[in-house]
């Protein structure tokens, strides 16, 4: 799940209208966003096979530091402290928290069984939403349209990029999903598309921006 990881950290502005877009972003994807790393460095591995599911070919051989219920937890308390130490907010903390925590969430509904509880553990979780091609798609575009519904109730733009730069994100997020959905697989090399992966980044330095250009309704 892409579109909807992104949902979560769109609505999720509702809760903490204070916090930025870009870290709201950092935090729903913060868990991909290191999985590419520990990726590069051999932790843990991953393959192309056509068919794992009928929405993604990849099949996620072991990323229990990143992607168990025991690892997201941790991050997910590592991010909330870090922010409060740095905002001493604890509601934005609590909300951010969530949202890392999130992520699991939405793996263990979208993912095939291949998610442990935690790293050791060899007991695999998955409910497979991804096993239905149309089911996939219309939920995380109905996520989507919720994140965005909740996102405008809560942030107005205060000029003209406030507004064009958050539509442009959310129109390159939407063809993201949609290449991912009826674009061929990526080629079966764990460098590339780790190196594919770190680019997400660049979603959460186009959050901060669109964040300097929108105020709080």
């Amino acid at each position: 799940m892409f579109l909807g990881h992104m949902a979560v950290g769109l609505g999720a502005k509702k809760f903490a209208p204070r916090v930025s877009l870009g870290t709201l972003l950092l935090a729903t994807q913060f868990i991909d966003l290191l999985w590419p790393i520990f990726l590069l460095l051999g932790i843990e591995h991953v393959r192309v096979e056509p068919g794992n599911t009928v929405v993604t070919p990849l099949k996620f051989l072991d990323y229990p530091y990143t992607h168990s219920l025991a690892g997201v937890l941790v991050w997910a308390v590592l991010f909330a402290l870090i922010y409060f130490w740095f905002r001493q907010s604890r509601k934005g903390a609590v909300v951010l928290g969530g949202v890392v925590l999130s992520h699991w969430v939405l793996d263990l509904i979208t993912h095939r069984p291949d998610l442990q509880l935690a790293p050791g553990v060899n007991a695999y979780f998955g409910w497979g939403l991804w096993n239905s091609f149309y089911g996939s798609l219309i939920v995380e575009l109905a996520m989507f349209g919720l994140g965005i519904y909740y996102f405008l109730k809560t942030s107005r733009a205060k000029d003209k990029i406030g507004a064009i730069a958050f539509w442009a994100l959310a129109f390159v997020l939407v063809g993201i999903t949609m290449a991912n959905y009826f674009g061929p697989p990526p080629p079966d090399n764990p460098k590339i598309i780790g190196e594919v992966g770190l680019a997400a980044w660049v979603f959460v330095m186009w959050g901060y921006w669109i964040d300097r250009h929108r105020v709080a309704r």
